[in-house]
């Protein structure tokens, strides 16, 4: 496992802790999106946020020593 798809898991984690320490009654449905991404994106190496953004014209960095 790569150390950017251990970052999603934890993230997602993170905000999980979050949401069970709030209590997931009082919780508004949209703080699970970003959970369901970020466990998406470290499940399967696939990241939703960098897909929808790339769409947007936001350009993917360059990688190396290209001047």
């Amino acid at each position: 496992m790569s150390a950017i798809r251990m970052q999603f898991l934890l993230v997602a984690g993170l905000i999980l802790v979050g949401i069970w320490l709030t209590g997931f009654n009082n919780v508004h449905w949209f703080l699970y999106v970003p959970v369901a991404a970020l466990a998406f994106a470290g499940i399967t190496g696939i990241c939703p946020g960098y897909i929808i953004l790339q769409k947007l014209g936001f350009k993917a960095p360059v990688i190396g020593n290209k001047l």
